[in-house]
């Protein structure tokens, strides 16, 4: 997400998300539904599992279309950012730790969790760290403070534009 609840996506990823939704409203919507209708038929629905998983699964089916939906319509299909070593939605940031023993850098992709390309961790811009070096350079030194309550200071390394 970036300001006003708008949802940073690449090109690829909305289509991603498009394709699920266009799924889980024509065929695994109707599948759903006939597994409801087929164990409603066998009779005593107190007893019948097979009538309450299918309704469960319903529910989770039609909270996800509406999740979607709702990403969807907030979503703002990015073109890659400028390679700047400016921190925004749909760059790659390498950043450490200062102070920490383990001074290893990591790598997430500043934008939407639902991307989640190739392993690469991926955090949103309202998240603690995503909210404290948006804007940010590499070389930077920034504090923020973690939802434990602690401290902490990271060193932006590197921010370069997620590629697909």
């Amino acid at each position: 997400m970036t300001e006003q609840g708008t949802i940073w996506l690449t090109k690829d990823a909305y289509e991603k998300l498009q394709e699920e939704l266009e799924n889980l409203r024509g065929p695994v919507r109707q599948e759903v539904i006939e597994r409801i209708s087929n164990a409603r038929d066998e009779g005593d629905l107190k007893e019948n599992g097979g009538y309450h998983a299918a309704r469960e699964e319903q529910g989770k089916v039609e909270g996800r279309i509406r999740q979607l939906e709702d990403m969807l319509r907030r979503a703002e299909v990015g073109e890659t950012p400028a390679n700047d070593g400016i921190v925004e939605p749909g760059m790659v940031v390498t950043y450490k730790f200062v102070g920490d023993d383990d001074d290893e850098a990591e790598k997430f992709l500043l934008g939407a969790r639902e991307i989640e390309p190739d392993g690469l961790k991926v955090y949103s811009p309202q998240s603690p760290l995503g909210e404290a070096i948006h804007g940010h350079k590499k070389g930077e030194t920034v504090s923020y403070e973690a939802p434990n309550g602690k401290e902490m200071k990271v060193e932006i390394m590197d921010a370069v534009p997620y590629t697909a």
